[in-house]
């Protein structure tokens, strides 16, 4: 009798996405949504592909002012500790706001408020993973990787409303 291990093949799909912001590249495979990063190429115009339905479906009604929390199987690629500080980032309620040191010390460490800003600017699932509710200790606007004006367009959302496009 052999023992043989059977081997499936995962799925990966992706897909450019129009959004106020600019472009969004989506990319999720079997196990969830794995990226959604902003980008400088051309939205697609074809069909969404079907593992990416749903976010794209979610991060149209919360660009439009109808969806707070989103609802999806995440799947982020990083490490042990990027992945906690990523878990955090998706408890900052929508409309609210923290700060790196507050992040730090939910994970117990007040020290490790750089590795949390390293951590939260390498998020891989922007948006969803709302890396736009960290701010300064201070409570300014710091670094974004999709840029500070949109990182305050998508705060300025989250407190009043649907907002215009910026370009």
């Amino acid at each position: 009798m052999t023992n043989e291990s059977t081997y499936k093949e995962m799925s990966e799909e992706s897909y450019l996405m129009e959004s106020p912001l600019g472009t969004l590249a989506l990319k999720a495979n079997d196990d969830g949504l794995m990226e959604v990063l902003f980008s400088k190429e051309t939205p697609d115009s074809g069909n969404v592909p079907k593992l990416l339905e749903n976010p794209v479906e979610q991060l149209r009604a919360y660009f439009s002012g109808q969806r707070k929390h989103f609802d999806l199987a995440l799947n982020p690629q990083g490490t042990d500790f990027q992945k906690r500080v990523w878990k955090r980032l998706e408890e900052i309620p929508y409309g609210h706001t923290a700060s790196y040191l507050d992040i730090a010390r939910q994970l117990g460490d007040e020290k490790a408020t750089r590795a949390v800003g390293a951590a939260n600017g390498k998020n891989p699932i922007a948006v969803v993973v709302p890396c736009h509710r960290v701010v300064g200790s201070d409570r300014s606007l710091t670094g974004y990787a999709g840029g500070i004006q949109n990182k305050k367009w998508l705060l300025e959302l989250e407190h009043g409303g649907v907002q215009s496009s910026l370009f």
